[in-house]
């Protein structure tokens, strides 16, 4: 199974925090990231979003049919984000938009088997494939991208 996990692109600050929209930066990078995912991903990947403002907002760059998961809100546990995908039991992969701390803490679990503070920058992708091999299945990074890198 494919997890491809996308942080939401830089929003303002303020209060509510849920509607928080994102600035110009952040309407950006979340369309160059779009453009590097919709080059990369499958067309059968499923996309689940956060219920923010600014997690909507990124998904809509990508233009795909999305699904609002309220398990994936702000603050939620890096276990609901893989009971929300399915992992590692779905059959197509899943593409998460989502918030930090959380998705840092859930890429560090699912690559090193322990949970950490791993910093997910805005706007920035950690794709996690799972390979079976004979009774065991290995976590691996099969990409990292940013905005920052993605041609103009």
């Amino acid at each position: 199974m494919d997890l491809i996990l996308w942080r939401h692109a830089e929003a303002i600050l303020g209060e509510p925090d849920e509607e928080r929209a994102l600035t110009a930066k952040g309407r950006k990078q979340a369309a160059r990231m779009a453009g590097w995912l919709d080059l990369n991903l499958p067309n059968s990947c499923k996309i689940l979003v956060s219920p923010t403002t600014r997690t909507i907002q990124t998904a809509q760059a990508l233009d795909r049919q999305f699904k609002i998961h309220p398990a994936l809100a702000p603050n939620t546990q890096p276990e609901d984000i893989l009971q929300a995908a399915n992992w590692p039991l779905s059959k197509e992969p899943v593409l998460i938009i989502g918030h930090q701390p959380t998705m840092g803490l859930l890429v560090s679990w699912l690559l090193t088997g322990v949970m950490q503070e791993w910093t997910i920058r805005k706007s920035n992708v950690w794709w996690i494939a799972q390979r079976e091999r004979g009774d065991v299945s290995t976590n691996y990074l099969r990409a990292a991208m940013a905005p920052d890198l993605i041609g103009k």
